[in-house]
Parts: C-alpha cells; sequence; structure tokens
C-alpha cells in the first residue's frame, strides 16, 4: 500500500477548506518518501538549516544549526548526514537522539527557496548525525523575504548570554514586535501506525510584513494565517496537539529567541476580518521562553519584502504593553 501523504489532523484541515479530495490525488505526487537529486543538491549548499525537535517532555522546539556551506551532504536519496553541532543554548543540543524525530527546512532567503525534509534521527555523535528520510517535499517562494548571508567568521571563543523565563522580557518583546520572519516547529500526537510517515515532527517558515505577530500584554501572539500550498502541515499538526515551539531572529544582532507555546486556531469572526488577506489565525500562549544574545554567526543584508505581501494588511489594534 501507498503510505499516507497526511495524517488525519493534516486530513481534517484540508476537508474544513474544501481542498481535501484535490489533496488526496496530489499529495502522494509531491510528497516522497526520498529526496530528488534537486533537494539533495540544494541542502548540500546551504550554511543554514531550521530545525525541529522534541525535548523530554514532548514540547516542540525549532532550531537552527550553521556552519560553512558543505556541511551538509546527501549520500544517498533517503539520507542527510549534517556534520554540525548546535549553537550554545539551543535547545536542540538536548533533543539529538537515536531514533527520534526530526523535521528540516532547508531555505535560501535571497532566492526564495525552501524545501521541507522529515525524517528520523540515527547516528548521533560529536560529529552530527544522519537523518532517515520519511517525507520530503518543496514550498512556493511566499511570503519570504530576500535577504542574503554573510558568514562573519568563528565566533566559538565568546561566552553565550542566555536569559530563560517563564514569561517575555523586554528584549523578546522587541525582536517579535519588528519581525518579518519566523519558524514554528509543531509535532503530530496520534496514533503512530495510523499516520506511517506523515507522523513525526515538522518545521516551517513563516512571514509577513514586520509586525505581522501581534503581542499582546498576557504573552500572547496573535499571526495571520496566509494563503500557502494547502498542506496544512503545520496546522494539521496543530489540531490534534496543540503545542509548538517558535524561533524568532534579530538578524542585524543575531539574538536568537526560543518560545515553548500553546496554540489555537482562529477560523473566522471579526478579529480574522480585520486583518487583510489572512485565511485564519493563529494565537500563541507563551510557555517559556530563552533568548540566546548574539547566537547566529551570520549577519544579514537588507531585506526585501516578497511580493506576495501585496496583498495583506496589518493590525489596527494596537499591541498591549507588557512588563518591561
Amino acid at each position: 500500500m501507498t503510505p499516507p501523504a497526511f495524517h488525519e489532523g493534516e486530513r481534517a484541515v484540508q476537508a474544513r477548506v474544501g481542498v481535501q479530495e484535490r489533496l488526496a490525488q496530489i499529495g502522494p505526487q509531491v510528497i516522497r518518501h526520498f529526496m530528488p537529486d534537486q533537494h539533495r543538491d540544494f541542502f548540500e549548499q546551504l550554511p543554514w538549516v531550521i530545525v525541529g525537535t522534541l525535548d523530554a517532555d514532548a514540547q516542540p522546539w525549532a532550531s537552527v544549526l550553521v556552519q560553512a556551506p558543505g556541511f551538509i551532504r546527501s549520500p544517498d536519496p533517503q539520507h542527510l548526514v549534517l556534520q554540525a553541532q548546535p549553537l550554545a543554548g539551543d535547545p536542540l543540543a538536548a533533543n539529538l537522539a537515536e531514533g527520534a524525530p526530526i523535521g528540516l527546512l532547508g531555505i535560501t532567503p535571497h532566492t526564495r527557496r525552501r524545501n521541507r525534509m522529515n525524517g528520523v534521527l540515527h547516528g548521533v555523535g560529536a560529529a552530527g548525525f544522519t537523518v532517515e528520510v520519511s517525507q520530503s517535499f518543496g514550498n512556493c517562494p511566499k511570503y519570504i523575504q530576500a535577504r542574503e548571508p554573510v558568514h562573519p567568521g568563528d565566533r566559538s571563543g565568546a561566552a553565550p548570554v542566555v536569559h530563560e523565563l517563564l514569561q517575555l522580557n523586554a528584549s523578546a518583546r522587541r525582536i517579535i514586535a519588528g519581525a518579518d520572519t519566523f519558524f514554528i516547529a509543531t509535532a503530530y500526537a496520534g496514533d503512530s501506525v495510523q499516520a506511517g510517515r506523515a507522523g513525526g515532527v515538522d518545521v516551517s517558515h513563516r512571514g509577513g510584513k514586520p509586525g505581522f505577530v501581534r503581542l499582546d500584554g498576557d504573552d500572547v501572539l496573535t499571526v495571520p494565517d496566509f494563503a500557502g500550498n494547502y498542506f496544512f502541515n503545520t496546522l494539521g499538526n496543530l489540531v490534534v496537539n496543540p503545542r509548538a515551539g517558535l524561533l524568532f531572529i534579530d538578524f542585524a544582532s543575531g539574538d536568537l529567541l526560543y518560545l515553548a507555546v500553546t496554540a489555537d486556531i482562529i477560523w473566522d469572526g471579526p478579529e480574522l476580518a480585520s486583518f487583510a488577506g489572512a485565511q485564519r489565525l493563529m494565537r500563541f500562549r507563551v510557555q517559556s521562553m530563552r533568548l540566546v544574545e548574539s547566537s547566529l554567526p551570520l549577519r544579514w543584508g537588507e531585506a526585501g519584502l516578497s511580493p506576495a505581501l501585496q496583498g495583506t494588511g496589518a493590525w489596527t489594534q494596537e499591541p498591549v504593553p507588557g512588563p518591561g
């Protein structure tokens, strides 16, 4: 039998918006259990990759691995070998374990190209780890801000400053308020046998005009969800498991903000109608934060906003001030 391309959460969202029948035909054609050569070549050229994993309490985390291009290689269509270690302070360091699920997002913002790969960890060691493919698929270039990375060199001697709190501090709120990009890790939490390759961990990109993440005073983030490929990998996971991990990057300073959140999906209503272009809203309640200062050893050029954002609006309601 052909393994399912989507689990029940993804199919439920697809059915809600009227695309389940079409996706049932398209899914097996575009979501593969191997990487095509163009995806393998793409990953091998990257200086960074976004990673989704689970901690010991099954909390998803979105993380980032950085190394000079060539740190990822694909010995065959079923595997990626990543020769890199997590950045200091990244939750990823505690989550790499034999047989654990993992999601990868390869993205080159300046070309607006991205490919996803979800799989299983093997061979975890001091040099890095291997990922065996469960699902491999591409994504469209929508909502990606065109910024080009520059690798400034070795920063291994710098001791990181890490802030861990149960609520957002002023620095975290500043990063969120100015963000035009963040990454979200989610995980399936259902019948793994029934889900097959469609289960596991997924990590995805979200983009919008600066300020598209509204931040309220009780540490609640509200985000518009725009039209995409209708796979609904992220929303499908949230339907069956509301826990998620968010990663915000300050592209100027290299600060990395990791958030553990719980999520609700707002399907309709006046709040949704107030944001042009939004098809749904995601509402995240922060459970904890980790902010690592000047962590990312990449700096970036000026961002060119995605043309796809021209039809989107902005929040008309001012965010509620939070604690200092």
